[in-house]
């Protein structure tokens, strides 16, 4: 079954108009997506590399979750659901909307080809796991093909590198976040 996403204008207010995942980008309509940083009890990043098989960024690091919001959901429960999703997490109780703190909204314009254009509003999040340990995690083999905890020197050494998808804003925000707790 195709995903469906609530389509909106360009101040990411929601339009009424439903489209498929597909029809988004092929059109280049806005849209609305999450991010999420994963810290541990180290302030280290969780990072998840990207499946082969992905059409946007494939085999890159990535931030430890991202996902496009499904037609009349919120943000905080797409964030919970992505993580279930993705990144399943073992920790003996399901994350909950009450576990993410906000961090901001931000608009980005990406022209891949002339069929892949997106065109979305992200809105950011932290959320901090202390318990957590890479063997409580269960990946989708069809979205993350490897995680690991990263240090915010090693991210930045990532990101020099090339080997980290582009999310300037979000990895701003999560070094000054670590920063000042």
């Amino acid at each position: 079954m195709a995903e469906l996403i609530d389509v909106l204008d360009e101040n990411g207010v929601k339009t009424g108009r439903i489209a498929t995942r597909d029809e988004v980008h092929r059109l280049g309509l806005w849209h609305r997506c999450i991010a999420v940083a994963i810290l541990n009890d180290k302030n280290e990043i969780l990072l998840q590399r990207r499946a082969h098989s992905k059409d946007k960024n494939p085999d890159m690091w990535d931030i430890s979750v991202a996902g496009h919001i499904s037609a009349g959901q919120d943000s905080l429960s797409a964030a919970a659901r992505e993580i279930n999703e993705e990144v399943s997490i073992n920790l003996g109780r399901y994350i909950d909307i009450s576990d993410f703190r906000y961090m901001f909204c931000f608009r980005r314009e990406q022209i891949f080809n002339e069929d892949y254009i997106d065109r979305q509003f992200f809105d950011f999040f932290i959320l901090r796991r202390p318990d957590l340990r890479l063997e409580n995690i269960k990946l989708q083999e069809s979205e993350v093909q490897d995680i690991k905890f990263c240090t915010m020197s090693k991210l930045r050494e990532l990101i020099e590198r090339h080997e980290l998808v582009e999310r300037d804003a979000e990895y701003a925000a999560l070094e000054d976040y670590i920063f000042k707790i």
